[in-house]
C-alpha cells in the first residue's frame, strides 16, 4: 500500500499548468472538447512518455488497468487509444511544442544575463521538431525573460504538415 504521493504525482507538482492553460486559452485548444481536455490530454501523453510507452495503445492499456490509482496520480480521465488519437489530429500543436531550459551563469563572466534575485542565466527557448529527435529553433534569452513570451514563435509542423 502506497504511504505517500507516487512519483508521478510528486514531479507533476513541478508542471506550471498556470503557462499551460495559458497556452490552451491563446490557442483555443479546448474549443469543442468533450471528455477530453487538453490538461487531460497532456498528463496522460506525460504519463506514457514517463512509463516508457510506445504508442497510444500502451499508454491507455497501463492507464486502464492502474484505473482506481489513476486519479491519485492527478490523471482525472482515463480514455481509449482512438480519443488520444482524435486529440493528436485536432490539438494545437502550439500548445505542446515549446520547452524551455533555464541556465545559471556568473554574473561576473556574463553580466548581461543579470536575471532576478541578483543572480545571473540565460533562458534556452526551444521549439522541437515533431518529426525528428533534434529542435529545430533555439532562442537564448536572458533568464528574465518569460517563457509565455516565446508562445508566438513559429514552428516547424503545422497541423496539415505530415512527417515523412
Amino acid at each position: 500500500m502506497n504511504k505517500g504521493k507516487y512519483v508521478y504525482s510528486q514531479v507533476m507538482t513541478y508542471f506550471p499548468r498556470w503557462v499551460f492553460e495559458a497556452a490552451v486559452d491563446k490557442y483555443n485548444g479546448d474549443f469543442h472538447t468533450k471528455n477530453l481536455n487538453s490538461y487531460s490530454y497532456c498528463l496522460n501523453l506525460m504519463f506514457g512518455q514517463m512509463a516508457g510507452c510506445k504508442s497510444l495503445k500502451d499508454i491507455t492499456l497501463v492507464l486502464k488497468s492502474i484505473k482506481k490509482v489513476a486519479y491519485h496520480l492527478g490523471i482525472p480521465t482515463v480514455v481509449d487509444p482512438s480519443s488520444l488519437s482524435k486529440a493528436n489530429e485536432v490539438q494545437d500543436y502550439r500548445i505542446f511544442a515549446i520547452d524551455f531550459a533555464t541556465i545559471p551563469c556568473s554574473i561576473k563572466l556574463a553580466e548581461w544575463a543579470l536575471g532576478k534575485y541578483s543572480k545571473g542565466g540565460v533562458k534556452m527557448h526551444t521549439v522541437l521538431d515533431l518529426c525528428g529527435s533534434i529542435p529545430d529553433t533555439i532562442y537564448v534569452t536572458d533568464s528574465r525573460y518569460h517563457n509565455s513570451n516565446f508562445l508566438d514563435v513559429p514552428a516547424p509542423l503545422t497541423q496539415n504538415q505530415k512527417c515523412q
